[in-house]
């Protein structure tokens, strides 16, 4: 007697389904698809493109991704069954992000990051500048777990410090850069970081302990090399940080048991 189908040994197996095996020219038509047009879109609309045209993109994309499988013989009903089952699979990750923005939020309007840049502005020294605007970048990035919002805000300050000190623009700007992106590959709340592991099905903070293994010997690296330049650059100017300390000192109420919450999350 033939055998019986075998059933899924696992639940999470059930919704697989064998399709047809694309080649590699059929598998890249909606990659190069999707490149050639956001390319035109950037083009067409420059910085104005983030504000919605790219969202259309992607959505044609994945037009011209189900076109290709249609021509395969993939049905319309196993398309949206498996595009349900990659959103289910992402749900709790994109719950954490939700929650991590609105927490980042509720950390700068507090005055919990204004804080920090209150303290660590004071801090600086010629000599020790851009060293210390790494650390600076990294301690906002791993508390806001965000890189953009961190140049951003404290990034832009430090560049107008270091060009009045005559500190090369584009010395300070990797100074920012480097202690932003390492705070936001370290941080628990990065978007990234949270969704890299949910989508590998790992454990958060495996994944950060793994990733200190490259990121930490990057930035002491990056310290070293900065300490040094730091000592080598003549710096013609005075970094005058009084009238940005007294505009967060008048906007936000400052003291030390903001920081009471950081250290508890």
């Amino acid at each position: 007697m033939p055998n019986k189908k075998e059933k899924p040994k696992f639940r999470e197996d059930e919704h697989i389904v064998e399709n047809k095996d694309l080649t590699i020219a059929e598998a890249l038509i909606p990659v190069f698809a999707l490149v050639a047009m956001l390319a035109y879109n950037v083009y067409v609309f420059g910085d104005d493109a983030l504000s919605g045209s790219n969202q259309f993109i992607l959505l044609m994309g994945g037009a011209v991704a189900a076109i290709v499988g249609f021509f395969n013989k993939v049905s319309y009903k196993q398309m949206i069954a498996e595009v349900a089952e990659n959103v289910k699979s992402t749900t709790g990750a994109l719950l954490i992000l939700l929650m991590v923005g609105a927490l980042s939020g509720t950390w700068l309007v507090s005055g919990i990051i204004p804080a920090m840049i209150f303290y660590g502005l004071q801090i600086l020294n010629p000599t020790i500048f851009l060293a210390a605007s790494v650390i600076i970048c990294a301690i906002i990035s791993i508390a806001t777990g965000s890189s953009w919002t961190t140049a951003a805000t404290v990034g832009i300050a430090l560049i107008g410090i270091g060009d009045a000190l005559g500190i090369s623009l584009g010395m300070t700007a990797g100074a920012v850069l480097s202690g932003a992106y390492f705070g936001d590959k370290m941080s628990p709340l990065s978007d990234t970081t949270n969704l890299a592991p949910a989508m590998a099905g790992g454990d958060l903070f495996s994944h950060i302990r793994y990733m200190t293994y490259t990121t930490v010997p990057t930035i002491v690296v990056t310290l070293i090399v900065f300490i040094i330049l730091g000592f080598t650059i003549d710096t013609s100017g005075v970094a005058d940080t009084s009238s940005l300390l007294e505009n967060i000192g008048s906007t936000f109420n400052i003291n030390g048991w903001l920081f009471i919450v950081p250290l508890v999350v």
